[in-house]
Parts: C-alpha cells; sequence; structure tokens
C-alpha cells in the first residue's frame, strides 16, 4: 500500500503535469487581469470624480468672519475633500493666465467674485447629492450661487457605471470559463490514473486515502500556475507602465496584492475541488466502464 501511495503522489507523466500547469497559469492570467482592470477603473473613476470642481461664489460684501465661517463648515462637512478659498484677486490672476486678457483694463475694476472650490468625495460625486449640498449651502449668507458642471457629473457617472458593469460581466464570464478549464485540465491529468485509482478502491482503500494525493498533488499545481500568472502579470504592468508612461493607473499597488490573493486563492482551490470532483467520478465507475471512456 504504500509503494501504492508513493507512485499516486505524483501522478501521470511529467508532460501532463507541465501542460496542466501552463494551461492553468493562462488561465489564472486572464481572470487576474480582467480584475486588475476592475480595480484600475474603479480608482480612475474615483481619481475623475473627486476633481470635479464645486465653485461656491461669494458676495463682494462678505466679511473674512463669514468666509471661515463657510469654510469651517465644508471642512467639517462628510462631502468636502478639499476646500480653497479663492479671493477675488488670485480669481483675476488665474483669469490672466488662463485667457490672456485683462478685464479690469476696459472695465477699470476687477469684476470677478471671490470662491471657495471646493472637490467632493467620490461618494458624493452625483447630481443628487450635489444638490442636497446645494441646498445647504444656500441657508448661509453672502452666498452667491453654487456652479458645478452638471453634464459633467452625470456623464462621469453614466460611464463609471458602464465600465464597470462590462468588466464585473468579463470577470464572471472568465470565472466560468476558468472553472471549466481547470476542471477539463485537472480530468485530462487523471485520466491515466483511473485504472489505479479503480484497484485503490477494489483493495479496500477509503475514498479519502485515495483523493488526498491527487488533491494535494492538483493543488501543488494550482499554487505554481498561480505564481506564473502573477509573474506575467507583474511583466504586463511593467510594461504599460514604463513603455506607455501611464505609471499613475497602476500607482496603488494594494490593487495588484489584492488581485494576487485571488489568483492564488483561485488557482489553489479550483484546483484542488476539481481534482476532488474528478477523483470521485471514477470512484464511482465500475471495472468495465473504465475501458470504454
Amino acid at each position: 500500500m504504500n509503494k501504492q501511495r508513493t507512485k499516486v503522489i505524483k501522478p501521470g507523466s511529467l508532460k501532463i503535469h507541465l501542460t496542466s500547469t501552463i494551461s492553468m497559469s493562462l488561465v489564472l492570467f486572464l481572470v487576474g487581469l480582467v480584475f486588475l482592470l476592475l480595480f484600475v477603473a474603479r480608482d480612475m473613476s474615483t481619481y475623475v470624480k473627486e476633481n470635479i470642481n464645486l465653485s461656491i461664489i461669494l458676495d463682494d460684501g462678505i466679511r473674512s468672519s463669514e468666509v471661515k465661517r463657510i469654510e469651517d463648515y465644508l471642512k467639517a462637512s462628510p462631502y468636502a475633500k478639499t476646500v480653497e478659498y479663492i479671493s477675488k484677486a488670485d480669481a483675476l490672476k488665474d483669469h490672466i493666465s488662463s485667457l490672456g486678457e485683462n478685464p479690469q483694463d476696459f472695465l477699470g475694476y476687477n469684476p470677478l467674485k471671490a470662491s471657495l472650490e471646493v472637490k467632493l468625495h467620490a461618494l458624493y460625486a452625483n447630481n443628487d447629492s450635489v444638490s442636497v449640498v446645494e441646498q445647504k449651502l444656500k441657508t448661509f449668507d453672502h452666498i452667491n450661487r453654487v456652479v458645478y458642471q452638471k453634464d459633467m457629473v452625470s456623464l462621469v457617472n453614466d460611464n463609471v457605471k458602464k465600465v464597470s458593469l462590462i468588466l464585473l460581466g468579463l470577470a464572471l464570464v472568465l470565472l466560468v470559463v476558468s472553472v471549466a478549464l481547470i476542471n477539463n485540465t485537472i480530468r485530462l491529468s487523471l485520466y491515466s490514473n483511473r485504472f489505479l485509482i479503480n484497484t485503490m478502491k477494489l483493495v479496500g482503500a477509503t475514498p479519502w486515502f485515495i483523493r488526498k494525493p491527487y488533491m494535494i498533488s492538483s493543488m501543488i499545481n494550482g499554487l505554481i500556475a498561480s505564481f506564473i500568472s502573477i509573474f506575467l502579470l507583474a511583466g504586463i504592468v511593467y510594461f504599460v507602465q514604463y513603455q506607455f508612461g501611464v505609471s499613475e493607473l497602476f500607482a496603488n499597488y494594494l490593487n495588484f496584492i489584492f488581485v494576487g490573493i485571488i489568483v492564488i486563492i483561485s488557482g489553489v482551490m479550483l484546483a484542488g475541488l476539481s481534482s476532488y470532483a474528478a477523483v470521485g467520478r471514477y470512484l464511482k465507475m465500475r471495472t468495465n466502464d473504465m475501458f470504454s471512456i
């Protein structure tokens, strides 16, 4: 029995192991790539949302104490990420630098107003939340108006939803495909051992005793395939960062760690469960049925 168990620990030939490991690594690479793109798309949408500007235009006669009160309220609010006060003089400088014209030269006075420039947290960067914020700000005196790009907010949120749904759907499809491919790969790698499995069953070995070495071997292959796919993902990320100059897209290395964990768990679990099911299939077969498959 010990001799039989030693043989079972490494079922199949080296070629079958190598082929199954490479097949699993390619499938896991595609799954990891989609999840990585999903995380990157989420970070990009957050970045875009948090750079949508909310301008609070102040009256000319507002006192500095009133400005400070509004600014303190905004900084303490849950929706404001950053708050910046732009004086009339600073607004004029920005206007001149962007347009190249000084309206004070032909009007005789500075027509621009002081403002508070607010960047919202991504969670509040939608028209419904901005409308609520606008209503709250109207309770303050000396606020002339609240200006924001309503069409831009709607466009950003609509596009984010579309991209997220597409990537999420693609991730689910790839997960289903990966389960099927890894399952078939494991079944093919165990096909040559079906008679050995049947023999062990006939001599009285328990199902778990038979399954255990195959599951361990498959899970090790899944772990190796996971590391290969992570290495390929790292190569893709490196190539995109330094060849196309878009290192900002992958600045959050926690995303890559999460994707690596997902790939490793998927590879090990799918390989183990597929091996469990494949061995179970042969355990249920009669000896004569082994010759017809």
